[in-house]
């Protein structure tokens, strides 16, 4: 079992990202992911500079892979979309079936993400007729129903989990994070620079609730199946995904990779630098907002 860093889901400054992926070529990550996938007017990086990300990350041992758009709004998206298929150095994270359809056209094998809402091994079939050689379950997929699942799963596909950072949940054509300033999408003013890590939304109680990034709406607590780690060997998991925060990621890898060397006292490692209160309920088969005893955070 390896690591995964995840795409970047929130929009950072162009020195902030660079200085991110520049750390990250020194972490214990087998795999990085790369790519915009959440908002095309976020463009502080365009595609020419993820690419030479790309190049920097592979000289550096890592293998990349270039995760797509999950929500393709216009013409421009989906040339970018083309752009990524026919580039042909990399690994492509198909987020919508658009992207699937595409890459599969072009004999391209590839990775289907989380946002393709596989939840059956004949979907999964599918996907690796279609050139899947890893995919990964919908955040909300718990234990048992992944277990049931790779009882029947096709041969040769792996299987990666999600297993650290607010949980994306759903996506929408309009933009919270421009809602809450009272501005249009289409003048939002990149609010989303001034919430690195989201913004956080509560209850009308003053409880955690969710966090809005942009189109994407996120969990409040932060996912960590730290603590999961047997299990998920057992199932045959062939990757855990840390999906990025802006502060102290580079120890949160440093934690899982303790962890999955067996070390002592990783999971608290991590309990001291996460950016929220920790959930794991979907694992659980539970409400989504609850942790480890089933009490919720």
């Amino acid at each position: 079992m390896n690591l995964s860093l995840g795409p970047l889901l929130y929009y950072w400054s162009r020195d902030d990202v660079l200085a991110f992926y520049g750390e990250a070529a020194n972490w214990p990550v087998a795999r990085v992911h790369l790519g915009e996938s959440v908002c095309s007017r976020r463009h502080l990086l365009r595609l020419p500079d993820w690419l030479a990300l790309a190049e920097q990350l592979a000289a550096a041992g890592k293998e990349v892979v270039l995760s797509t758009q999950t929500l393709i709004e216009s013409e421009s998206d989906l040339k970018t979309l083309r752009k990524i298929v026919s580039d042909g150095r990399f690994r492509v994270e198909a987020n919508e079936w658009g992207a699937v359809r595409l890459l599969s056209e072009a004999g391209v094998p590839f990775v289907a993400g989380p946002t393709l809402n596989v939840y059956n091994p004949e979907t999964l079939a599918v996907l690796a007729d279609l050139g899947a050689t890893r995919w990964l379950p919908p955040v909300e997929m718990s234990h048992a129903t992944l277990a049931a699942l790779l009882q029947r799963a096709p041969a040769g596909i792996e299987t990666e989990v999600f297993a650290y950072g607010r949980l994306p949940l759903a996506y929408s054509a309009r933009c919270f994070t421009a809602r809450h300033y009272n501005l249009p999408k289409d003048d939002c003013q990149f609010r989303c620079l001034d919430h690195p890590d989201g913004l956080a939304l509560s209850t009308r109680e003053g409880a955690p609730f969710l966090t809005l990034n942009g189109i994407q709406t996120q969990s409040a607590g932060v996912y960590n199946l730290i603590g999961e780690i047997p299990a998920l060997r057992e199932l045959g998991i062939a990757s855990l995904r840390l999906s990025p925060q802006s502060r102290h990621m580079g120890r949160a890898v440093e934690a899982f990779r303790a962890a999955l060397a067996g070390e002592d006292g990783a999971a608290d490692r991590l309990a001291r630098v996460m950016p929220g209160p920790p959930v794991d309920g979907y694992w659980h088969g539970r409400a989504g907002l609850e942790y480890g005893g089933g009490q919720p955070c």
